[in-house]
């Protein structure tokens, strides 16, 4: 019988905890990034109001917003090797919702007045559509996942970490679209906020997440990679293809709706399921990576052999969790849940030391006993769940 009652290596761990200063200056950024985004917000929804009158704006948000939480869970079961944390979810949808769709309403109108005054106000709107809304809408959304990429390096560690957080500011910065292409059509009438919800919100809801996902990709490559080259190529080639599909997209409304499906269903399509498959690969990529660390756990008892395997496949991990949810109530599949979280997180470090990340060895140190400290606290927990 294998023995989970104490930890086989010492429990004493030196957590980091920063200054009062240091913690001052962090709230003080919060506070400021939060108020810069709700002006942000603001602008945009004023601006949209403006256009379409109170009624048709309400309209455009209740139509814009309810099924967006549909879509964050279908984002989320995407991560379910090492999750992330709610908070940097949560910066990458506003960030997409406020700040990306400020930058790109503030520029695209002003490119659109400016070729408009000189050129005519269709052309204007043409060249602001197919030219200008792909370079600064990516640019704009790809922003927050170069500062995550770079400020946290503990956290984005690769493929799905790309694509999950290009998801999340995809759906953000589409929802804030939507406000005004749905106001729009409310304001018109006629059925047309209904076709328009069926076309954007059903046939193309992946489109914004698709294109944005291509610049996390590039960056979760990079992350991946050893190569030096591709380090530094990879996230300017996927940011690249992100404004190419998102050009090849909008330019393919111009025409009509014949030409709109045939690229839809000729290459928008192929594509997704082309990022799809990438998902697939990244996944086992990471089932390999908890396989590889934590088999050492297994042998000194931490997990038991069936147990191990479970970790090591999202289908194993579903199913220990709905065992625990069936036997043991929510309280047990949350502690279940917790538990699959901490051994890829140790996982995770472990790879993370390994490819040379973590430079401090007793910084790597603290957090591996932090880690197992807890997963023998939460093994207890769970008995013989």
């Amino acid at each position: 019988m294998q023995n989970f009652g104490s930890p086989l290596l010492p429990q004493q761990t030196y957590p980091y905890r920063p200054t009062t200063n240091k913690k001052a200056i962090k709230w003080v950024f919060a506070v400021i990034c939060i108020l810069l985004a709700a002006l942000a917000g603001f602008f945009v929804i004023n601006y949209i109001g403006d256009e379409t009158g109170v009624s048709a704006l309400m309209l455009g948000i209740l139509f814009a917003t309810l099924p967006i939480p549909i879509y964050i869970l279908l984002i989320l079961w995407i991560d379910r090797y090492e999750s992330e944390p709610l908070w940097m979810l949560a910066m990458a949808f506003f960030w997409g919702a406020t700040f990306a769709a400020f930058m790109a309403l503030l520029i695209n109108t002003q490119i659109a007045r400016s070729i408009g005054d000189v050129y005519g106000p269709p052309t204007g709107m043409y060249y602001a559509l197919v030219y200008s809304a792909p370079i600064v809408e990516e640019f704009s959304k790809g922003i927050v996942l170069f500062v995550l990429f770079w400020w946290k390096n503990d956290e984005f560690d690769g493929v799905i970490d790309g694509i999950v957080y290009a998801g999340m500011v995809g759906l953000g910065f589409a929802m804030t679209e939507n406000f005004m292409y749905y106001g729009q059509a409310a304001m018109a009438g006629g059925g047309q906020l209904t076709w328009l919800f069926i076309l954007r919100g059903v046939i193309s809801p992946f489109a914004h997440p698709l294109f944005t996902s291509m610049t996390g990709i590039g960056l979760g490559i990079a992350k991946q990679a050893r190569n030096r080259a591709l380090k530094i190529f990879m996230p300017v080639v996927g940011l690249l293809t992100a404004m190419l599909l998102h050009f090849t997209w909008n330019r393919s409304a111009v025409p009509g709706p014949s030409v709109f499906f045939v690229v839809y269903g000729m290459v928008m399509m192929p594509i997704f399921a082309g990022a799809i498959v990438a998902i697939v690969f990244a996944l086992r990529r990471e089932g390999r990576i908890v396989r590889d660390h934590l088999w050492y756990d297994c042998q000194r008892g931490l997990f038991t052999l069936d147990e191990f395997y479970r970790l090591c496949s999202i289908r194993g991990r579903m199913s220990a969790s709905y065992r625990a949810l069936r036997w043991g109530g929510f309280r047990l599949w949350r502690t279940r849940m917790k538990f699959n979280q901490a051994a890829s997180e140790l996982a995770f470090h472990r790879s993370r030391q390994r490819l040379g990340k973590i430079t401090d060895p007793r910084t790597a140190y603290e957090r591996e006993m932090a880690y197992v400290n807890h997963l023998f606290e939460l093994r207890r927990q769970l008995g013989h769940f």
